[in-house]
């Protein structure tokens, strides 16, 4: 998987559909954003983003529930959820992307390292939980990869 070709691919059909993409990270830590906007033209479809490192700004900026987080912790479907309504809420784009997880080394809230969600928001819906195996690169690597490989196939389809 080549995700420079993906993230082309990716702005290349947002624009061809006339729709605009953000992004609200955590585990990936702006990893997202850079891959996207690193695409000639993306600044016809990438409306901004939030890296969301800390549970506080998921609370704040994003308009993560405590409670959410509190009941399902910060590496869930739900938050990953919460996470792209947010972004997408706050910035008006057509697509938001959010990624939550831990990239390790060791693991996080009684989360193994690894153990990721991506979610997707936009006219439809989509969340998918990842386990990669590897360093704290190849995770956040996989899961930059995986989310726009993921929301490409959607646009395609």
């Amino acid at each position: 998987m080549n995700t420079a070709i993906d993230a082309t691919e990716l702005v290349t059909l947002l624009r061809t559909r006339g729709e605009t993409i953000c992004v609200a990270e955590s585990l990936t830590g702006g990893g997202l954003a850079h891959v996207i906007t690193a695409v000639a033209g993306a600044s016809d479809v990438f409306r901004g983003g939030v890296i969301a490192y800390s549970s506080d700004v998921k609370r704040d900026v994003l308009k993560v529930s405590q409670e959410l987080m509190d009941t399902h912790t910060v590496v869930s479907q739900e938050v990953a959820v919460a996470m792209a309504h947010g972004a997408k809420t706050l910035t008006g784009a057509t697509w938001a992307i959010a990624t939550t997880g831990v990239a390790g080394p060791g693991p996080n809230g009684g989360h193994r390292a690894g153990t990721v969600w991506i979610a997707i928001e936009g006219p439809s819906h989509h969340s998918t939980q990842l386990a990669i195996d590897g360093t704290r690169e190849v995770v956040r690597n996989a899961t930059i990869a995986s989310a726009i490989s993921t929301l490409t196939r959607i646009l395609s389809t």
